[in-house]
């Protein structure tokens, strides 16, 4: 049947595909023999997902293809011989999979079509130019921007990961212009990433502008001089061929010679023994399965024995059943809960899971709760879930068959606080303070989400949404689909209970089954001393401490940001007579135009939107060549952020009930074991200048109480000396020296008795820098010297202390043969970038090098917090903050002395027994009445 009307055409962008995958999945080989198939096996399973998510679909396509890019050469490099010519060769691992993806899409049954001396992108506008004029439809299955100009008169594209259409509507917010105007915008806009030359110093806005007010190119570049702007008209005459030239880059080929007809495109079912086949050669045991169920037959046996699991690659999930949130139950009488409990107490575990009004569970409300027993068993039980947005005063009728919220938690409380019955959770921290806000502290606890930390750091993010994609193959429902978004969006006790139940069951249902697969490989991985000494029990550490919260002085604040507003409108009068001219400080754009066309400075640089570059690190260097203006500038913004970022927002984080500020600590939010604190973020307070320091001045201490601050010295230093062997700096650390000044004395020759605080300073700036890798570029902007001068510093610290030289050696080549590097204590931080090469090598090689020293002194101060609350437990002391290297208490003032000896103790035994550091650990202490008095 020829293609034509009531046909419609899907067009997938499989070099798209390809880096997608490549890039969403952590590196993966085949057992027998090393082969990397990370990609594959990533774009296998969206081929795979595609064809359910299209199969089953009303609109589902008549006509299919997968079209690649031959090569990277193209007719355009006749045309520019500098095209794509900035484009970074594709990684090693990467490029034996080129072809493995066309033989998937092959195995797929799906046309598979690639042409020599044409992109991909040519392919896809000849075929939409068939379909279009046959009468067809058309849907590219893409997101790339160069495929935006197609769009329009039957041709869509479609976002898969995204799942979001791209319409005339879309092209036109991106752009500014319709779809059949996009080539002249990129002409005139260029394009970095391909090498696209375009017009010097237009961007996408600049350039859709004059598009829309000349109508095409062509007019614009005949009518250029006409522009008022300078700068504007110089660009466009003087590069007019070389905007010419551009447009014949971005310009798709819509006449592409193709062997083939849109009827050989038919859409054809895969075959079973074709496909499986395939899959199995390439050792997909998951997604040969689930293409097995879908077939009704056997998965064939493997070609080589079963792989060992490993955390660094997605395996084989346990056989379970299918989720089917139409078999989840809703709990609406005790007599039924009644039931869940006592198979609950029987069976010795279950998931659970809260839901509620609020992230904030400091004003949360209780909405629901959701259990699971067994995957695929599981059920909600709605408690507060009302028929309206209710009147004025927010109350509204609660919706019928629901068990009152007192009545259900009185018969929760006795399997929650079951020390024989184990809760398992993700993100149990939340849901633990949410039971304590209601006077159930549920315990003991497994943390899907911390067990995942512990395997798989680095690898990817911990979220549920992430794990079951990754590990269930299965996709949640989105909260925002019963939520909604913006304005209208509502909270979780006025989603119907239908929907509820279908939601949070199916959370306890994913929870469980990631519980089912993560426990067992903690043992196989090594790291189930991490999770159950460093993870597990630091869950109710911080949940008590994030209740605790700390007082927030507001006058303070306000006074604060009142100075600081009068002190920035100061600078901003001085910035604008040093300029010569008013204009917005905030703009980075005005002020790049200031300080590079109208000052006429050195080492302006434009980005692709055509604006100078004007981040700190540029108007550092401007400030250290003795310009006042950029000094003043970076002034103003360090001033802006401290007032928006703190004293303005702090104040909307002040509890109404508590008067206190209750930070929340991610646990998984670095992948060193370093917390993370949010909603406020408290740990990137400033302390090196004055007004950064005054900020702390506002968290106080209660009426006859201080605050008390510890802190390790020099910790990751310390951990250096001990992993790296430095017997110089070991000796020193053990006899009490001032680290900077002997490194100092030892680098550059100086007596200690003839010392200056400069060459300490400078000694101090390497000490630290090399724990971060810092380059000789780096030290130079620290120090404000010369870069030769900082590279001549660097190389003789690695000449005095050469052992750390073959410790950052030894850990890149670790990382590089093991994929990751460990903390003295087994936490492992995965390096899935370590081997690539281009721009982002580097960074990698610095964390991996970090990484163990960093990681260790986290999990030492994790090992301190643990232990903490049963030493002070007694005393009149609360634990209220961790801040890196640092712990402030607040403490009744005549129970400061026995605190701080009880605390230091603790501090610095943390890491025995199961690590002797050859180095002692030092904890400072102060006290105050405010957080910048004890510090």
């Amino acid at each position: 049947m020829s293609f034509g009307k009531g046909h419609h055409l899907h067009l997938i962008d499989g070099s798209a595909y390809i880096f997608r995958a490549y890039h969403a999945l952590p590196p993966l080989t085949r057992k027998s023999d090393g082969l990397p198939v990370g990609a594959v096996a990533g774009f296998c399973n969206m081929l795979w997902r595609y064809l359910g998510e299209n199969g089953a679909s009303a609109d589902a396509p008549t006509h299919a293809a997968v079209i690649f890019d031959h090569s990277s050469k193209t007719f355009r490099n006749q045309i520019y011989d500098l095209y794509k010519a900035n484009r970074p060769e594709p990684p090693e691992d990467l490029r034996p999979q080129f072809p493995l993806t066309r033989e998937a899409s092959r195995a797929f049954n799906l046309a598979t079509i690639e042409i020599e001396d044409y992109e991909a992108d040519d392919i896809i506008a000849t075929l939409a130019r068939q379909a279009r004029e046959a009468g067809g439809r058309v849907t590219i299955i893409s997101s790339d921007k160069d495929l935006m100009q197609l769009v329009g008169g039957g041709v869509e594209m479609l976002d898969a990961m995204k799942n979001k259409q791209i319409g005339v509507e879309e092209v036109v917010e991106k752009f500014g212009v319709g779809p059949e105007r996009v080539v002249d915008v990129q002409a005139l806009a260029g394009d970095s990433v391909d090498n696209v030359p375009g017009a010097p110093g237009i961007g996408i806005k600049t350039a859709a502008l004059l598009i829309n007010e000349y109508g095409d190119l062509e007019t614009l570049l005949a009518r250029a001089g006409e522009i008022k702007q300078p700068k504007r008209r110089a660009a466009l005459i003087d590069n007019a061929d070389l905007i010419r030239i551009s447009k014949r880059l971005v310009q798709l080929d819509e006449q592409t010679p193709l062997n083939f007809t849109l009827e050989d495109l038919e859409v054809r079912a895969p075959d079973a023994e074709a496909l499986l086949g395939f899959l199995n050669a390439m050792e997909f045991r998951t997604l040969t399965r689930r293409v097995a169920d879908h077939f009704g037959t056997e998965p064939p046996a493997l070609p080589v024995a079963a792989p060992q699991v490993t955390p660094d690659a997605p395996s084989a999930v346990p056989e379970q059943p299918d989720f089917a949130q139409a078999d989840y139950i809703c709990i609406r009488d005790l007599d039924t809960l009644a039931q869940w409990i006592a198979d609950i107490e029987e069976l010795g575990h279950v998931a659970v899971d809260t839901e509620t009004t609020s992230l904030d569970e400091m004003r949360a409300d209780l909405v629901g709760i959701s259990l699971c027993t067994a995957a695929g068993r599981a059920a909600y039980i709605p408690l507060a879930h009302r028929a309206g947005s209710g009147d004025l005063f927010g109350s509204a009728d609660l919706v019928e068959g629901q068990i009152p919220l007192e009545d259900a938690l009185r018969a929760l409380k006795p399997v929650l606080e079951d020390p024989a019955v184990l809760k398992i959770g993700q993100n149990m921290k939340y849901d633990a303070k949410i039971f304590a806000n209601l006077g159930i502290h549920v315990a003991p606890i497994d943390d899907t989400m911390l067990m995942s930390y512990a395997l798989h750091g680095g690898l990817h993010g911990h979220g549920m949404d992430t794990l079951s994609d990754r590990y269930l193959n299965h996709q949640p429902i989105a909260i925002k689909t019963l939520l909604g978004s913006g304005k209208s969006a509502i909270t979780f006790d006025l989603v119907p209970i239908d929907e509820a139940t279908r939601y949070a069951a199916e959370d306890a249902d994913v929870t469980l089954r990631l519980w089912q697969m993560f426990k067992p490989r903690l043992h196989q991985s090594q790291v189930t001393r991490v999770y159950e000494t460093l993870e597990r029990p630091l869950v109710p550490v911080l949940a008590q401490m994030e209740r605790h919260g700390i007082k927030v002085d507001r006058d303070v604040l306000s006074r604060m940001s009142n100075a600081f507003a009068q002190k920035m409108a100061g600078l901003e009068a001085e910035i604008h007579e040093l300029a010569g001219e008013t204009f917005n400080v905030g703009s980075p754009k005005q002020l790049g135009e200031i300080l590079f066309d109208k000052m006429r400075l050195q080492g302006g640089k434009k980005g692709k939107t055509g604006a100078y570059a004007t981040g700190a690190d540029v108007l550092e260097d401007l400030a250290a060549e003795g310009h006042d203006l950029p000094a003043r500038v970076l002034d103003w913004r360090q001033l802006s952020k401290l007032k928006s970022t703190y004293t303005d927002a702090l104040q909307d984080h002040i509890h109404p009930e508590t008067g206190r500020v209750h930070t929340s600590y991610v646990i998984t939010g670095a992948v060193t074991g370093r917390l993370a604190s949010t909603d406020p973020n408290l740990q990137n307070i400033p302390i090196r200048t004055e007004e950064g320091r005054r900020i702390r001045t506002a968290f106080v201490a209660e009426p006859g109480m201080k605050l008390v601050a510890l802190d390790y010295s020099q910790i990751e230093l310390r951990i250096l000396a001990h992993i790296a062997g430095i017997d110089s700096l070991k000796a020193a650390f053990r006899d009490g020296q001032d680290i900077h000044a002997m490194t100092a004395s030892q680098m550059f020759g100086v007596p200690m008795s003839e010392m200056t605080p400069e060459i300490r300073r400078r000694a101090k700036a390497i000490n630290f820098g090399v724990i971060y890798g810092i380059s000789g570029f780096g030290l130079a902007r620290n120090l404000r010297i010369p870069r030769g001068e900082a590279q001549a510093f660097i190389d003789t610290y690695f000449e005095r202390f050469p052992g750390i030289r073959a410790y950052m050696d030894a850990t890149v080549e670790f990382a590089k043969k093991h994929g990751r590097v460990e903390t003295l204590f087994g936490r492992r931080i995965h390096t899935p970038e370590i081997n690539t090469k281009g721009p982002g090598a580097g960074f990698a090689k610095r964390a991996a090098i970090n990484a163990p020293i960093q990681g260790t002194a986290a999990d030492i101060i994790r090992r301190a917090m643990i232990r903490l609350p049963n030493v002070i437990e007694g005393l009149p002391a609360k634990m209220l903050l961790q801040v890196h290297d640092e712990l402030v208490f607040e403490v009744a003032e005549d129970a400061i002395e026995d605190t701080i000896a009880r605390v230091r103790e603790v501090m610095e035994a943390a890491a025995e027994p199961v690590v002797k550091l050859s180095v002692p650990l030092v904890v400072d202490a102060g006290t105050g009445d405010n957080w910048a008095e004890a510090h």
